[in-house]
């Protein structure tokens, strides 16, 4: 089997699934996962051939679905919930890390493993929140607000942690690199946050000033896919940021 047979399976097993999530009043998404699982190299019968082909497809996948969500949104519409979502994620994942540092204790787990374990649980898919929210039609409400501050939140947690506890299994190579990482991130994300601030906004007015729906659409897809581009590049997901600059 090529590609293109294990694009039609995944299509066709994704159909039935969110037309059984339907039936059972359900997200979509949660079928959509369940015919991925059953489609998968690793739970026998039928499966995908070509799975890196697959995983690079939902890399792409996955960041033009996040900068589209974005869209949806904007950080001005977040600034009645930022109490909330500043204080209560950290406290969240704090908790949630605590919690997986207390399994770990009772499992018999090394302290940097139950470390990572609560730090993978303390975090949420932002993808299927957001997917979730809007195929219940949430969108807009007070709660979902929240859900999507706290998302924010975690999603830039998500670069300390990812700077952090890789070092954590090579402590000799000192503080002097991991503040260099840091610095790193940091100004990664300063540039992107002033890219969709001040850049992106005046180049896609330009654009829709041309007055072509074409090439509008051409322009988001490259934005959405070139920004994802940069952030595997930086070492950091390729999904992460192309939902950041949509909000902006």
């Amino acid at each position: 089997m090529g590609i293109a047979t294990d694009i039609t399976l995944i299509v066709i097993a994704g159909c039935f699934g969110g037309l059984i999530m339907q039936r059972l009043g359900q997200p979509l998404v949660l079928g959509y996962i369940l015919c991925g699982i059953f489609l998968g190299p690793y739970t026998g019968g039928l499966t995908v051939s070509s799975v890196h082909e697959i995983e690079l497809l939902a890399e792409i996948g996955v960041a033009l679905l996040l900068f589209a969500l974005g869209l949806e949104f904007s950080l001005k519409d977040l600034k009645p919930v930022r109490n909330i979502a500043l204080f209560g994620a950290p406290l969240q994942m704090l908790l949630t890390i605590a919690t997986g540092l207390a399994i770990g204790a009772i499992m018999g787990w090394p302290f940097k493993d139950a470390l990572w374990f609560g730090a993978l649980i303390s975090l949420s898919s932002t993808m299927v929140i957001l997917k979730t929210l809007m195929n219940q039609g949430w969108l807009g409400t007070l709660s979902s607000r929240v859900m999507i501050g706290m998302l924010i939140v975690q999603d830039l947690a998500v670069v300390p942690l990812m700077i952090i506890l890789p070092q954590l299994n090579n402590p000799a190579m000192g503080l002097q690199i991991l503040g260099l990482s840091s610095l790193k991130a940091a100004l990664f994300l300063l540039t992107m946050v002033l890219l969709g601030t001040r850049l992106l906004p005046k180049l896609l007015a330009h654009i829709a000033a041309l007055g072509s729906r074409e090439l509008f659409l051409i322009a988001i897809t490259a934005m959405g896919l070139g920004i994802g581009y940069l952030t595997w590049v930086t070492g950091l997901s390729f999904a992460l940021v192309p939902l950041w600059q949509a909000l902006f």
